[in-house]
């Protein structure tokens, strides 16, 4: 695994959409769009995105986790669909299988959002986790299949003059990146504002 990035804070992000009928062709894919369109809004700091449509088939779902996070080198793995309780729903079982720890903060959090829009919500097993090697670590997150719920739930809740209600999950993700050793990661306060401790704040030159 070799990470090949044009700046030592450009971010590698695995994008994966988990669909029987998108990835046979029966409709088109939304989540892989949803997913650009909102971090081409969010993030400040360089990006190159590497993204995978597949079935809801656990196998193929975790061979993509390891293949994205292991030899394309990903810092961080959105994926999109496949949480529910249908038994094809098998996303969450297939992000474990791979992970080396849990974040169970992440998937506590995009609950209590979901549930300010539909009492639904509480039927999402979305995770979030980490993978690690000796060489690399990588932040694997489960998200909702349609952009409104992606943005939603990565952005948080805002008040009618825009500020923070809730805070959404991406708010943490640039920390936590930086913690397991991946890059800086900045992002437009517009959409999302990265929390960091003042300790790990970059000074600016």
């Amino acid at each position: 695994m070799s990470l090949r990035r044009s700046h030592p804070d450009e971010l590698i992000v695995g994008l994966v959409s988990v669909s029987d009928r998108a990835s046979a062709g029966v409709y088109t894919d939304q989540g892989l769009p949803g997913l650009k369109d909102w971090l081409g809004r969010a993030l400040a700091t360089p990006w190159q995105a590497h993204e995978r449509l597949i079935a809801d088939e656990r196998a193929v779902i975790e061979r993509t986790l390891v293949e994205l996070v292991d030899e394309v080198g990903c810092d961080l793995v959105l994926t999109t669909g496949g949480t529910g309780p249908a038994r094809r729903d098998v996303t969450p079982e297939a992000t474990l299988a791979v992970a080396t720890r849990e974040m169970p903060g992440f998937g506590e959090q995009m609950r209590r959002i979901s549930l300010a829009f539909v009492p639904t919500a509480i039927l999402s097993r979305q995770v979030g986790v980490l993978r690690e090697t000796d060489e690399h670590a990588a932040l694997i997150l489960n998200l909702p299949g349609q952009p409104k719920a992606i943005a939603e739930t990565l952005e948080g809740l805002k008040g009618a003059e825009g500020s923070p209600q809730v805070p959404g999950i991406f708010a943490a993700v640039p920390y936590c990146i930086q913690l397991i050793g991946g890059p800086y990661i900045e992002t437009h306060t517009a959409v999302v504002k990265a929390f960091r401790p003042k300790t790990a704040i970059r000074s600016q030159p």
